[in-house]
């Protein structure tokens, strides 16, 4: 089992995290079961976490995970304009990581690696890499 993140961690930050990808979830139209994917939660603790006051403790690997959706959903809105911004999660892609598929789902059969690889992959082309 995955620690949780250390004891030094403020609570508020968890809290931060946990609001700001709720914003992200309803602002790509995620289902509950694909958010909670994406995190790598129950939808049941998905939906007691999105509740403020939650008191559960998130794990390192939830905590990239949602600095990563958090850092991709900001450089989709750097590069793209609405609606093509909140969709791209939800569209099939071509893209050497997707293979066709949505990236909303390769990133759920690819976990943690693969959300950083997608944040990457649009980092470089919004930098024109």
């Amino acid at each position: 089992m995955e620690r949780a993140i250390s004891e030094g961690s403020q609570p508020d930050v968890q809290s931060v995290a946990l609001k700001a990808f709720g914003r992200i979830a309803e602002a790509w139209s995620l289902t509950g079961t694909e958010a909670a994917a994406l995190v790598d939660m129950s939808e049941s603790t998905w939906k007691r976490a999105r509740r403020p006051g939650y008191a559960g403790t998130l794990t390192r690997d939830q905590m990239l995970r949602l600095s990563g959706l958090v850092g991709l959903y900001k450089s989709l809105d750097l590069f793209f304009s609405a609606p093509v911004a909140t969709q791209w999660v939800k569209s099939a892609n071509r893209g050497p990581e997707f293979d066709g598929r949505r990236p909303l789902d390769a990133m759920i059969a690819g976990g943690l690696p693969k959300i950083l690889r997608v944040r990457a992959y649009v980092d470089a082309i919004r930098g024109g890499a």
